[in-house]
């Protein structure tokens, strides 16, 4: 990896930066939208939309750092969330792909709403980030800030791990308060979901070496535990980046199976564009790289006058719609309380 040197100056107002994976990248050089660009030396941040479009932003500088650096606290005044689909909107969805289930078009549909809340456009999102790491801290948390785009996610999830020709892709399906409250259904989905991706990775790897070394473990996160599982592969000779999305973007466990038909699914019933929100969002150098589903994420575009929140649950044939919502419910409350000053906030 280019220059790695221990934690430094302070960071300016505005600095592009990158953090995650005890890495801050600093010292922005360019930002590309082809991920040819991967191919070329130096250290890549990588943000993947769920819609399939791509920013590569290379930093001259990685420093050592453990946490995202400390500067003033996170004080976002009262937000007021709003959700991109009421619950009896989202409810109705859930019932219409299980009817596309019945048809046998789809096995499992990954069904997301955006909450959106109004902030001041000044309001920078790198204390949040840091205030995430503390209250609720994430294996895979991120923060990113480029010109556009500003991200802070608080990811459990592994999306992609690379190294060399080893790659290793980590989906988590069922999520629920306690051991107790996970459902046949949450191990149904996890099952699901390591079948398309063994597909998706089969797809770029060499014959015979796709694993599953780990199948439904479940591991305690802040609030929530989850079943987890590993698949692991050894890529092609010649395998390029370009070739690793195209073949597993978006990331399975926040689609569907099949893939393509729940894709087309989702943009039916989905009244809002997903973003980062269920992209990648990690770092890459050469052969090397660390993506994290961008779930638990927030992020403010452009004009920064919002700050918004993905949420979603995976629908199959034994989804009850009321149930489903209220996992998307539970998958939120306690980041958005977070993001709201630690106080209790409204999903409306």
């Amino acid at each position: 990896m280019s220059s790695i040197s221990g934690f430094s100056s302070p960071i300016s107002p505005r600095e592009a930066l990158f953090w995650g994976d005890g890495l801050l990248a600093r010292g922005l050089e360019e930002i590309r939208s082809d991920s040819t660009a991967l191919s070329e030396p130096g250290f890549w941040a990588v943000l993947g939309t769920f819609e399939g479009e791509y920013t590569f932003a290379r930093f001259a500088q990685v420093e050592r750092a453990l946490e995202p650096p400390a500067i003033a606290p996170w004080m976002p005044g009262a937000l007021h969330w709003q959700s991109s689909m009421s619950q009896e909107g989202y409810e109705a969805a859930v019932e219409q792909i299980r009817i596309e289930i019945s048809h046998g078009r789809v096995y499992q549909v990954n069904l997301c709403r955006v909450l959106k809340s109004q902030i001041d456009p000044d309001l920078d999102l790198l204390p949040l980030a840091v205030h995430l790491a503390s209250g609720n801290p994430a294996p895979f948390a991120r923060y990113l800030r480029i010109p556009g785009m500003e991200i802070a996610s608080a990811s459990p999830e592994r999306f992609l791990s690379r190294d060399g020709s080893s790659i290793l892709t980590t989906p988590i399906k069922g999520t629920a308060l306690s051991a107790e409250d996970l459902l046949a259904k949450d191990n149904d989905e996890n099952v699901m979901i390591v079948d398309l991706m063994r597909n998706d990775l089969g797809s770029i790897c060499k014959t015979g070496s796709i694993a599953v070394p780990r199948l439904l473990a479940l591991e305690k996160h802040p609030g929530l535990v989850h079943l987890v599982s590993d698949v692991r592969g050894q890529l092609r000779e010649d395998v390029t980046w370009s070739e690793i999305f195209d073949a597993t973007m978006p990331p399975g466990s926040v689609s569907g199976a099949p893939k393509s038909t729940a894709l087309q699914i989702i943009g039916e019933l989905e009244p809002t564009p997903r973003g980062p929100y269920c992209g990648a969002i990690g770092w890459v150098h050469g052969d090397r790289g660390e993506l994290a589903v961008g779930i638990r994420t927030f992020w403010s575009e452009d004009e920064r006058k919002e700050l918004k929140f993905g949420t979603g649950a995976g629908i199959t044939w034994g989804s009850d719609p009321q149930g489903e919502w209220r996992e998307t419910e539970l998958k939120a409350a306690r980041l958005i309380a977070l993001a709201s000053g630690n106080e209790v906030a409204s999903l409306s």
